[in-house]
């Protein structure tokens, strides 16, 4: 049986780097990411193993057993009133964890990507969306409309959208807002000069649908080029939109595709992000509770405050007396500045306990954990919705998950409320 392994193909490993969840990469011998397959996954990795051996749990910067930690975290999570569970960067089994103790303590949830995040999602609950998935825009979209993103945070969009691969419909996309990106060989790359900011381009890009002639020259040829492809998909990100006004741009896009789905043709949207998380973290919590992230979870309800709760907004203003922050996917992701001031308990892998002993925290508590895709399987929603694929661990680890530590804690604290 072992020489048959040995003849046999290496299985995908699926990427947990960015939130494509690229699944068709070979590890190689030494079970890393081929080199170059992905600037942002070798930086990650690199990231992750980088002084990793020295990361252990820790109490106020002093070297600490887990349990020591556990415990230290657990009395100082029930002396908070009001903590806020930031960062999230977990898959779905810590994300549910997540809320379970979100629950127990009274807590705020965040993810560390929330404004770009909620930057969709009150579109959503505004006007509603039309999305495409990888596989719909691979098989069927002709032209892509790139908005305000050169899609950089994805680097193998491209790719797993089946740009200049055989069969594919799509030979042009356009750039507005944005320099255009470096595309596969056979893919042309079109920079539209726009008029200035990009929600005044998607207004005069609607006028020019709705009144042909109307928006000005960019914008009705723009939208000519639109009406006469079968089916197009306009691509944002609205973590790099600017705040305010991100929803609004959000808005705008769905709109556009709204008039074209009206006019005898096609359109989708598909939005980038999700990362680190984000998807999985958001989908869990809106599973659980009925609503999604920046909810305070508690027994007699939940309060979901989308623009109150946002982690900075919280920070800044001293509406929380506590942190627990969660990013088991990056080493280099650590709380925020404003967050300095406050006791800390922080979730991550053992390299970012390095970056953080070198902080030198006063009131911090750290307890390494493993990353979901790496040494710990899991499971993660991709960025274009309901598509949820598993993460195989790369190579085993003692350490615990995040969800493993997210129900120690809870546990605790049913204990000390009982005791």
């Amino acid at each position: 049986m072992p020489e048959l392994q040995a003849l046999l193909p290496a299985p995908p490993w699926t990427c947990p780097f960015c939130a494509l969840l690229c699944d068709d990469i070979v590890l190689d011998a030494q079970a890393r990411p081929p080199a170059g397959h992905c600037p942002r996954a070798s930086a990650a990795w690199a990231g992750l193993h980088a002084g990793a051996a020295g990361g252990l749990p820790s109490v106020d910067g002093q070297p600490a057993t887990l349990q020591q930690a556990l415990a230290t975290a657990a009395q100082r999570l029930a002396r908070w009133r009001q903590p806020l569970l930031g960062g999230l960067g977990t898959d779905i089994a810590g994300a549910r964890a997540m809320y379970r103790l979100a629950a127990r303590c009274r807590a705020i949830a965040d993810h560390a990507d929330g404004d770009g995040l909620f930057a969709a999602l009150r579109a959503l609950q505004d006007r509603g969306q039309y999305t495409a998935t990888l596989a719909d825009v691979r098989q069927h979209a002709r032209l892509l409309l790139c908005l305000g993103t050169d899609a950089r945070a994805t680097p193998r969009l491209w790719q797993r959208l089946g740009l200049g691969q055989p069969g594919s419909l799509c030979t042009q996309v356009l750039f507005l807002g944005v320099p255009p990106a470096s595309l596969p060989e056979g893919v042309q790359a079109v920079a539209l000069d726009g008029s200035g900011p990009l929600a005044t381009d998607l207004q005069a890009l609607a006028l020019a649908l709705q009144r042909p002639g109307r928006g000005g020259a960019m914008a009705s040829a723009l939208a000519a080029q639109l009406q006469a492809s079968p089916y197009s998909v306009l691509v944002l990100e609205p973590g790099s939109l600017p705040d305010p006004g991100a929803a609004l741009v959000v808005e705008a896009v769905q709109a556009v595709v709204g008039l074209l789905n009206n006019q005898g043709t096609r359109a989708a949207s598909l939005l980038l992000g999700g990362h680190d998380g984000a998807a999985s973290a958001n989908q869990a919590f809106t599973w659980l509770g009925g609503l999604p992230l920046r909810s305070r979870i508690a027994p007699e309800g939940i309060t979901h405050e989308p623009q109150r709760h946002a982690t900075q907004r919280l920070l800044q203003g001293g509406a929380v007396d506590g942190l627990l922050w969660v990013m088991s996917f990056r080493a280099d992701r650590l709380p925020p500045p404003d967050s300095a001031a406050l006791p800390r308990v922080v979730l991550g892998p053992p390299a970012l306990g390095q970056a953080l002993r070198a902080q030198g925290a006063a009131q911090e508590v750290f307890i390494p954990v493993a990353t979901p895709g790496v040494n710990a399987a899991g499971h993660a929603f991709r960025l274009d919705g309901p598509i949820v694929l598993p993460l195989h661990a790369a190579y085993g680890s003692t350490l615990p998950g995040v969800a493993q530590v997210a129900d120690a804690l809870r546990a605790a604290l049913e204990q000390e409320a009982l005791a």
